[in-house]
Order: C-alpha cells, then structure tokens, then sequence
C-alpha cells in the first residue's frame, strides 16, 4: 500500500465497477475488466468519473481520490465529472450514476458516502492525525 491509501478508498472504486459494469459483472473476477493490457481503460475512466461525482456531493471528491497510476486522470476531471466533454467515458459513467440509485447498490451506497463524510468530519473537527504520517489525513482534504 503507499501511504496515502485508505480502504474506504478502495472499497468505493471497486463498487464503481460494480456499478459501471452492471450487475451481472458482480459474479466476475475483477468485474470482467482486463487489468493487465489498455482493453478496459475507458471503463477505468468512467470509473473514476462516477467515483468524483458520487463523492462530489458529500465533500470527498479529494478524500477518496484514487491512488493508482490514473490520478492524474482524476484530478484533471471537469468540476461536473458526468458532463459531455467528449471523453467515450462519461456515457457509461452516466449509467454507472443510474445503476446507484438501483438495488443492490441503493440505498446502501449513499448511506455509506454519507456516513463516512460525518466520520472524517468528526476526525477533523478533533484535529485527529499520526504524528509519524508522510502525508496528511485524509479529512484535511474536506471540502466544507
């Protein structure tokens, strides 16, 4: 793991998988998606537009910002990441937004999302952090 990982993290891009791959990947390795060549990266990216604009509206669009190889995809993401931009990506990211408001996901996703925004809200109203931490806590990335 590199230090600025965190599970919620990684949990929440793998649900956005799910969710951009439907219901039927959930019996699948790896959703079905190829993570060894370019096959998939446009579902990566749709993704990781789903993974901003599900955490947007909570406040954790940086908070739980992947971590992986594609970051700089993430970060480069319009303000409304399911906006036409002309990226093949925001189709399926805009399915992937339909899908979470759907069983099994619903309404279990967004009770999670907010949750976890009053749990690092709370760490941050506290001043919570390790002293020994390369980098800062991950509700220092809260937007207000």
């Amino acid at each position: 793991l590199d230090p600025d990982d965190c599970l919620a993290q990684m949990i929440l891009h793998e649900l956005c998988h799910s969710l951009i791959e439907g219901v039927e990947s959930l019996d699948l390795a790896d959703f079905g998606l190829d993570n060894d060549s370019e096959r998939d990266v446009t579902r990566e990216h749709a993704c990781l537009r789903l993974q901003a604009w599900l955490t947007e509206k909570y406040g954790l669009r940086q908070a739980l910002a992947p971590t992986t190889d594609f970051r700089s995809y993430y970060d480069d993401l319009p303000e409304d990441p399911l906006a036409d931009d002309g990226d093949p990506a925001t189709v399926a990211a805009k399915l992937g937004a339909a899908r979470s408001e759907e069983a099994p996901w619903a309404p279990h996703l967004r009770e999670g999302l907010e949750a976890t925004a009053k749990i690092l809200n709370v760490a941050r109203q506290l001043g919570a952090a390790d002293p020994k931490a390369e980098k800062p806590p991950i509700w220092s990335e809260l937007r207000h």
